[in-house]
Parts: structure tokens; sequence; C-alpha cells
């Protein structure tokens, strides 16, 4: 086991006391990106400012690259809008605007205003597209040559920036004419079979292109299609705008997954990171807490309405967790799938009967199946079959329920403009729950001499 002081951020603190700046280069250089992200969140806020003013604009904007978006954003929130500028500028085309979207309008401007004006006119016109779409997740360093260059002037540009290329991930060069409009791609293997003084507009191949206002989803689709690293991005006039790398999608899908988990785990905002300020994560987190408390109340109103059945019968408080729990799974399902096709556009709010005709059939036959399985293990734990039908038929009929509910409340959250990611879940869960329980216990009342006898 290392020791305390093998630990790279207590190495990265130490080297930092000293300012020592090409050990704190190297140290960084040599951590892998999810250790070093580790180790960045075990510095304090002052230690991670001061590492970005310490280390080069390049290394800094490196760092930043590997921090989520949010943090990043607070980071140079907190240094001069000078020193932030070499350091964004030291960034890929989406990476900065993806950053720059975190802040505030005043910083980001604040920002802009010290970068170099193409640079930060570029940049601007990324942070005009949405987020999720091909605008917002296109890069606009790419490699391009005029349709009359000879592939010999091509590969000595190629070899002379061979560390500037590098950067932009080169696999295809694109073929332009009067620098914009696109007529072409070739891939590299092209150029180092054609002879050097073929030019390029001879051998250039039809470019698949997309356009800017391209969603995330259909992104997806079209990536899983076409088997090729990065697209082109090209306007009404067949201008190219930017490249949208395969790698930028997988991200977005990744991020935009884990948004929906955490919001549908009641955490306000869809990110949470234990760096931010406490108070911050504490009043994200009640937001939906504190509605749950009102919401579980409702729920458990229900049991107190029925308590003598339930005194009576004390085998049922067994069950009355299983036909909430298990229903609330089926539930759970439907929700997915609603939300999956509302990402992909297959559904929209007016689709609510068809969606729920569907839930229903897939509902009667799973509370059926799940039903009979619930009265025969009642049967066998109590001897009295009555146990068994009265939560057996609660499950059954309470599964319908669920799955309606989950397959059509995001449809009709989302026709209402509120995210179904945050809402259908307690929505669900206290439905499902009240309902579990009124079905096994007015069941149960109505067959209490039975149950009894």
């Amino acid at each position: 086991m290392p020791t305390t002081q093998s630990q790279p951020w207590n190495e990265l603190r130490a080297l930092l006391e000293q300012s020592k700046t090409s050990e704190i280069e190297g140290l960084l250089a040599g951590l892998e990106p999810s250790e070093l992200v580790r180790t960045l969140f075990r510095l304090s806020d002052d230690e991670q400012r001061l590492l970005l003013t310490t280390i080069s604009y390049d290394t800094a904007a490196d760092v930043i690259e590997e921090l989520p978006d949010s943090h990043g954003a607070e980071l140079l929130d907190e240094i001069s809008a000078e020193e932030a500028a070499h350091i964004v500028e030291g960034m890929a085309s989406d990476e900065q605007a993806d950053l720059l979207a975190e802040m505030d309008d005043a910083n980001a401007e604040a920002i802009l205003g010290q970068m170099d004006d193409e640079e930060a006119a570029g940049t601007r016109r990324l942070l005009q597209f949405e987020p999720d779409t091909a605008g917002g997740l296109m890069q606009t360093e790419f490699v391009r040559y005029p349709r009359s260059t000879l592939v010999s002037a091509v590969l000595r540009d190629l070899a002379e920036r061979e560390d500037e290329y590098a950067q932009y991930g080169v696999q295809f060069i694109y073929v332009v004419l009067k620098s914009t409009k696109l007529l072409g791609v070739l891939r590299l293997r092209d150029l180092v079979l054609a002879g050097p003084d073929v030019r390029l507009v001879d051998i250039l191949k039809p470019a698949l292109t997309i356009a800017p206002e391209m969603e995330l989803t259909v992104l997806e689709e079209f990536f899983d299609e076409h088997e090729i690293n990065a697209v082109p991005v090209v306007d009404e006039h067949a201008n190219i705008l930017g490249v949208v790398r395969r790698r930028a999608v997988n991200e977005a899908l990744a991020e935009r997954l884990e948004g929906e988990r955490l919001r549908q785990a009641g955490i306000v905002g869809g990110e949470e990171l234990r760096s931010m300020p406490v108070t911050l994560r504490s009043r994200r987190r009640l937001a939906w807490l504190s509605v749950n408390i009102v919401l579980n109340m409702v729920a458990a109103s229900v049991i107190a309405m029925y308590q003598d059945t339930l005194s009576a019968v004390i085998a049922l408080a067994v069950f009355l967790p299983i036909v909430s729990d298990m229903s609330g799974c089926s539930g759970n399902q439907a929700v997915a799938v609603s939300m999956r096709e509302l990402t992909l556009g297959v559904v929209a709010a007016r689709d609510f009967a068809r969606v729920w005709i569907k839930e229903v059939a897939v509902g009667v036959i799973n509370g059926l199946v799940l039903g009979i399985l619930l009265a025969i293990a009642a049967f066998l734990w109590q001897g009295n079959p009555w146990l068994g039908i009265v939560v057996g038929g609660a499950l059954a009929l309470n599964t319908i329920v669920a799955v309606s509910i989950g397959g059509t409340v995001p449809l009709l959250l989302k026709g209402m403009n509120i995210d179904p990611a945050l809402a259908s879940g307690p929505i669900l869960t206290t439905v499902t729950d009240m309902c579990g329980f009124f079905l096994v216990l007015s069941l149960a009342t109505l067959s209490l001499p039975l149950l009894l006898s």
C-alpha cells in the first residue's frame, strides 16, 4: 500500500508550495485521466486555483478539459479573465463552447473579450447552437485544402504541421472551394497511394454530411449506421462549419444518461459533485426529499384507514411492501421505455392512448403471472387460500396501474414542459404505494371473515 506522502495529491501539494512548475507538469503528465481528476478533487479550491496559475496555459487547458465542465467553469471564474482566456485558447473549440456555456453570460463574455478576435468569434458561433445538437458538439478545427492543391503539397504541409494537426485527430482531409464550400473528402491513405502531382479534385470522394440542427439521438443513429469516426457539418449552402467526432457524441450521450439518473434520484439540476458547496448540495437534494415527505404521508394515510383490518390479519403487513415494491419495479420498466422513446422522438404527448393500451396489455400478462406466484407463496406460508387470492389479486391489479402510470406520466409531463426524468419517479412511487396498500387492505376488509376462518 502506498504511503500517504507518495499519493499524487500530497506530492502535488508539496510541489505547489515550492512553486516547482516543471516538476508539477511532469507529475500531471504521468497521471492517467481518471487519476488526474481524482487527484485534483483531493486539493482544496485554493490549491486548485493556485495550480492553474502556476502551470503553463497549455497544461492548464489539458487539466480543465479532463474536469467536469461545471467544475472547470467554477475554477476559471475565480481567476482573472485574461488568464482564463489564455487557458481557454489552448482548448479544442467544442470544449471551449461547453465550458463557457456553464458560466454566466457576463463572465463568459469577459473571457471572450480577452481572446483572439477570430477564435472568440468562432466560439460565439458555437454557443449559438443547442448543446446536444451537431452544431453544439462540432469542433471547428479540421484540415481542409483548396481543390487544386497537389498531393505533394498536402503531404508536405501535414509533415510540417504535425504537432498542430495531431491535436485535431486527423484521419480525413476536406477539399473545399473558396475556403468553405465542401466538395469532398479524402482519407490519409488515399493521399499516400496517390501520385505527388495529382490534384485533390481528381481523387476526392463524396462526403457524408449533416446539418447543424441534427439532435443527439439522431447523431447516435447516424454513427451506428456509418462506420466513420467523424462527419462534417454543413449549412444549407454546403459550407463546412465544423466536424462532429464519434467520441464527442458518445461523451454527450453518457453525460445525458448520467444527468437523467441523477434527476430520477431527486437531485435537482441533474449534476452534483462533492466539491460543490455543502449548502448547494443540500438544497438540491432537499428539493425533492421534502416533497416526498408529503407524498409518503398520503400513502401512509391509506394504511391508517384500514388499521383495524391490519390488526386482525397481521400477516398482511408482510405483503404490503412486496405488493408496492413489485408494482414499482414494473412501473419503472415502463418509465424507462417511455423515456427512451421520448428521447428518440418515437412518441409524443399526443400518443398517450396508444402507449397506455400497449402498457396495459403487458401489465395484464405480467400482473397475472406475478399475482399467481405471490398467491402460491402466501398460501404455502399461511395455509389460507383466501390470503393468497387477496395479495395475489392486489399485486395483479396494482401492476396494471403501475405500468399505466409509468408508461403515460412521462408523456404527460413532457407535454406540460416538465422534465419527465425529474418528476416521473416520485409520482410513480406515490401512486403505486397508495394503490397497492389500498388494494391489499380493501380486498382484505371485504374478505375478512374468510381470512379469519
